[in-house]
């Protein structure tokens, strides 16, 4: 009896020996777990993606010349400013519509002589022009160099803000959606009962790009060049929605 109580408490002695030189030497257990501290809220995300049409357009619009009269080539870009002007409210263009970016004087130099001497200037004025209506698009560039635009930049498809805000609301709402969804089935599949919402987040992207259609300057006022039919696509707003829900 004396024996087997001493080989008993070796065995343990010697378990205990093995256990201590396998957990410092030996190798590392992977165990994969997911666990759920008290107290901390259970958080899901769900994303919401809605592609709308642009309902807006956006057309740079400049006129620029030189002389060597500052007074003379002034007064022509501005006469032609105010031709331009007027011609575009004649397609209906309105005039919270047509905003002046710039308006720019610009010495030139001669500098093949010892000093500088200024010989002449360039004055140029460029409008940002937004365009509601895309069935006037076309017309609108085939019209605007026959009244002094001889700069011509890109169209940029846009949404308005009305429509952006809208669009916004919509993917917000598929966001939630999902996160809620994604939610309930996580909380069932674990076993776990969720609470109320305690937080909410939003992310959207930095900036919505807008489509850009591009265009030729001089070319333009070849009343001969067949206008490009525009095609504005579509934009997609993407919006991403974290809740964070109470455990029960």
């Amino acid at each position: 009896m004396k024996e087997r109580n001493t080989n008993f408490v070796g065995s343990i002695i010697i378990f205990f020996v093995l256990l201590f030189v396998f957990a410092k030497w030996g190798p590392p257990i992977n165990f994969s777990s997911t666990t759920q501290v008290k107290g901390e809220p259970f958080v899901v995300q769900g994303t919401g993606k809605v592609a709308v049409a642009p309902d807006i357009a956006k057309i740079d619009l400049g006129i620029q010349e030189t002389g060597t009269n500052l007074k003379t080539v002034q007064d022509s870009v501005n006469k032609k400013s105010q031709d331009l002007v007027s011609q575009l409210k004649k397609l209906d263009i309105e005039a919270k519509d047509i905003k002046t970016i710039s308006y720019n004087v610009y010495p030139q130099y001669d500098y093949s002589a010892s000093s500088q001497r200024i010989i002449g200037y360039q004055v140029s004025t460029g409008y940002e022009v937004t365009i509601r209506d895309f069935t006037k698009i076309n017309e609108l560039i085939a019209t605007v160099t026959s009244f002094g635009a001889n700069t011509i930049g890109g169209i940029n498809f846009d949404l308005s803000d009305n429509l952006k805000k809208d669009t916004l609301q919509e993917a917000r709402d598929q966001a939630v959606d999902e996160a809620k969804t994604k939610a309930e089935g996580l909380a069932k599949a674990a076993g776990i009962n969720l609470g109320k919402i305690i937080n909410i987040s939003e992310s959207t992207p930095s900036n919505i790009r807008p489509y850009m259609l591009p265009t030729s300057g001089a070319g333009m006022a070849d009343k001969s060049v067949t206008q490009p039919e525009v095609q504005p696509g579509t934009t997609e707003i993407e919006v991403t929605i974290s809740l964070s829900y109470e455990v029960r």
